[in-house]
């Protein structure tokens, strides 16, 4: 469960616009909101620093790396407005910062976002720059499928980690698939990656060597209690149920049917790993450590996917 939300802070813009400066001033005022309001930060950066480097960059058409000497530029008065309002609607209406700027990095690439889909944030992003070994042979990935796509972060990340594989991806979501469709072609993957809207499995055809998903899967309790950025987020993108596991039990009831014999599955769950390893206790999930975020991806091969396919098939069944 998440902490109770700090109380609610209203920032004089108008002060700020007025007495402030420098891109420096500004950035100092943002992380001092930021803190004095508990934001909650879960959506890409980790501390108060990073997100006001993304609010109060955005505004100016300036980078993230940008030569520190422009710290100690003077703002107009339009730009100080700018920066002000951006950073209002983050401390005021809990925007998430990169619906602000409509855009996330992920896997060391850019994406456009907006409030169609979730936020980027997944530590799959590693396994990726790991091309997945050690629990596969990357020159023997040609297909690789990916459930729930969303922005396309994954698939698109697969297209440049594959770059000679076949990469196909789904989403029930017509409007996420607008956001992977201009995703896929601000980032030249129109030829690799197909998009394919449907629940799931629905409309994809074949093996893969490769089936990766993070899907939705909080679970009741944390639905009710999630801070109040998760709200402007797609809400089809997150609930999964009482134990946060109803998509992933139907991921993993039809995995055998599409994945090649040396396929893996690879699967964000979050904090419904407890859930589901106390639902298959006798699945060996192999649960990945990663350097970045906190983990609850699984991977699981082909070989144990098969062996427990009937009761996958089973758990499934129990929920339909």
């Amino acid at each position: 469960m998440y902490p109770e939300p700090e109380a609610r802070v209203m920032l004089d813009t108008a002060a700020a616009v007025r007495d402030l400066r420098t891109v420096r001033d500004f950035l100092r005022w943002t992380v001092t909101a930021l803190n004095r309001a508990g934001v909650h930060l879960g959506h890409g950066n980790d501390d108060p620093w990073d997100e006001a480097v993304a609010l109060v960059l955005h505004p100016l058409a300036l980078e993230w790396d940008v030569d520190p000497r422009v710290l100690d530029a003077r703002l107009t008065v339009d730009e100080r407005e700018a920066v002000a309002e951006l950073v209002r609607r983050r401390v005021e209406e809990r925007v998430p910062s990169a619906y602000l700027t409509h855009q996330a990095w992920f896997a060391g690439l850019a994406f456009h976002v907006d409030e169609r889909v979730l936020v980027p944030r997944s530590p799959i992003a590693e396994l990726i720059a790991q091309h997945f070994e050690p629990w596969t042979d990357a020159s023997r990935v040609e297909r690789i499928l990916e459930l729930c796509t969303g922005s396309g972060c994954i698939a698109i990340a697969c297209c440049h980690a594959f770059p000679d594989a076949e990469v196909v991806a789904t989403d029930i979501s017509a409007d996420a698939l607008d956001v992977a469709t201009d995703n896929r072609a601000r980032h030249g993957c129109d030829r690799q990656l197909s998009l394919v809207q449907g629940d799931l499995y629905a409309g994809v055809h074949g093996r893969y060597d490769l089936i990766i998903a993070n899907p939705p899967y909080v679970d009741a309790i944390d639905m009710a209690t999630l801070p109040e950025e998760y709200r402007h987020e797609p809400e089809l993108g997150l609930a999964a149920g009482q134990d946060g596991l109803d998509l992933v039990v139907r991921i993993l009831a039809e995995a055998d049917r599409y994945l090649s014999d040396h396929g893996l599955l690879v699967v964000e769950v979050g904090n419904s790993d407890i859930a589901l390893q106390g639902l298959f206790p006798a699945v060996p999930f192999t649960w990945p450590e990663f350097e970045h975020g906190e983990g609850g991806v699984f991977v699981l091969t082909a070989e144990d996917v098969r062996a427990a396919a009937v009761h996958f098939k089973a758990a499934a069944a129990a929920r339909a």
